[in-house]
């Protein structure tokens, strides 16, 4: 099988308070080998098992019709909880580091006002879906919201730091109170590793 779901890189309790242990186990154990299988059982066999989600992702009209529902879903829910378990950390928190700090102040004014942004795109998006900090192809930067799976990829546009707001991310601790729940993730955002991303793909 080409795609293999990633171990955590902390325990499953690590990020409490602001996620809860019960929460992690189920959403990395079952969600996202969930879409793991169910992303090798749509592409066993083809020739795009063993390319890249992310070109995959961005090109999903070169799939056969019967087969991109399925990978844009379970595609995209690889991709984006491959992402999410890195982009938060036991020791993060605080403010954006490095380059992307300025790349923050200079596309959102300031990073009080990216937040204020950030958590309108995660509160507001309707149903099943992400928040997301992305990378233009111009360069800039943008807050924007994807329904169910997608990732910006999709979109002409690269994941710096997404937050899931499907409810089996949050819902066994904060209910029906997401607000709450965007508030105590930015207590776990590893702005290190949002860095990296951000340079990483400013370097291509």
């Amino acid at each position: 099988m080409a795609f293999d779901a990633a171990p955590l890189p902390y325990d499953y309790d690590a990020l409490q308070p602001s996620i809860d242990e019960e929460t992690m186990r189920i959403h990395h154990d079952k969600h996202y080998q969930g879409y793991t299988d169910k992303l090798n059982a749509a592409l066993n066999g083809t020739k795009w098992a063993d390319q890249p989600i992310e070109e995959t992702l961005a090109n999903l009209d070169a799939l056969p019709e019967d087969k991109q529902t399925a990978v844009r879903n379970n595609g995209g829910g690889f991709l984006n909880h491959g992402i999410f378990w890195t982009i938060m950390s036991p020791d993060g928190g605080g403010q954006p580091t490095g380059e992307l700090a300025s790349a923050i102040e200079q596309s959102f004014g300031s990073f009080d006002a990216f937040k204020e942004k950030f958590e309108a795109a995660a509160t507001g998006q309707f149903g099943s879906g992400w928040a997301w900090l992305e990378l233009k192809s111009d360069g800039g930067l943008r807050v924007h919201g994807h329904a169910n799976q997608d990732n910006p990829v999709m979109h002409g546009a690269k994941p710096i730091i997404g937050l899931d707001v499907w409810e089996h991310a949050y819902y066994l601790k904060y209910q029906n109170k997401r607000p709450a729940y965007v508030s105590a993730w930015w207590d776990v955002v590893n702005w290190d590793e949002a860095d990296r991303r951000y340079r990483s793909y400013k370097a291509q």
